[in-house]
């Protein structure tokens, strides 16, 4: 008799089981719901406010990202900027516009139904501009006599630079479709052409150049809006 019971209560286990695991599976399977895959477009808040606050800056970035497959994400920026650059002994303003493609990788891991990003990208950047020197002056070993200052404008047109950028930022949904975000940028330069005489110290899209290193730095602040074009289901 006992090994009756036994007997019985193993294969009532083992049926229990079973229906707990289809019964599980069915919960799986209906537990899903559809994310949004669209174009979202915006701007970068930091240049108009860039440009409020200082008198000689101008600029105006458009960005946007299309989603092609779960956390995978093709991006690109299109500006123009004017970037002043003043030392103690030459001044100079780059004007030109600027074009960064690339992707970005959404790493977080999502609750369901939101669709937040903490990404990680890369950028292919490009740009065309101008260089104006505005003033300089003339090195002297001798200081006792005040340094001349020779002033212009002069200004170099039809150059352009190419870098690669790495970025790290952030996407958060404040209301519905819209986003707000941040982002810093790793720059590193692969070519560009200089005026006569003096290289590159500024270049729109780029920033500041160095002249001991071909890597440079940026940050961003946007506001952007999801248009939804269709969605798809995910468990």
């Amino acid at each position: 008799m006992k090994q009756l019971f036994i007997s019985l209560f193993t294969t009532s286990l083992f049926f229990l089981c079973n229906i707990i695991s289809v019964n599980a599976q069915a919960t799986e399977d209906t537990i899903q719901y559809r994310e949004r895959y669209g174009l979202r477009v915006g701007v970068d808040l930091s240049k108009p406010v860039r440009t409020f606050l200082e008198e000689d800056y101008r600029g105006l970035e458009i960005l946007g990202d299309y989603r092609v497959y779960d956390n995978y994400y093709l991006a690109a920026e299109l500006g123009n900027e004017q970037l002043p650059f003043d030392a103690d002994n030459i001044k100079v303003t780059a004007n030109g516009s600027y074009i960064k493609v690339g992707a970005d990788y959404n790493a977080y891991d999502n609750w369901a139904g939101m669709e937040n990003l903490i990404f990680v990208g890369a950028r292919f950047g490009f740009s065309t501009f101008s260089q104006t020197l505005e003033e300089y002056q003339i090195y002297q070993v001798n200081q006792f006599f005040p340094p001349t200052t020779i002033e212009g404008p002069f200004e170099t047109s039809g150059l352009t630079a190419s870098w690669l950028e790495l970025m790290v930022g952030l996407k958060v949904e404040v209301i519905h479709n819209l986003y707000l975000g941040a982002n810093v940028q790793l720059k590193r330069m692969i070519t560009q052409s200089s005026p006569p005489n003096y290289d590159n110290l500024v270049v729109p899209g780029f920033n500041r150049t160095y002249d001991e290193s071909a890597f440079g730095v940026g940050f961003g602040y946007n506001i952007s809006y999801l248009v939804p074009l269709y969605r798809k289901a995910r468990n």
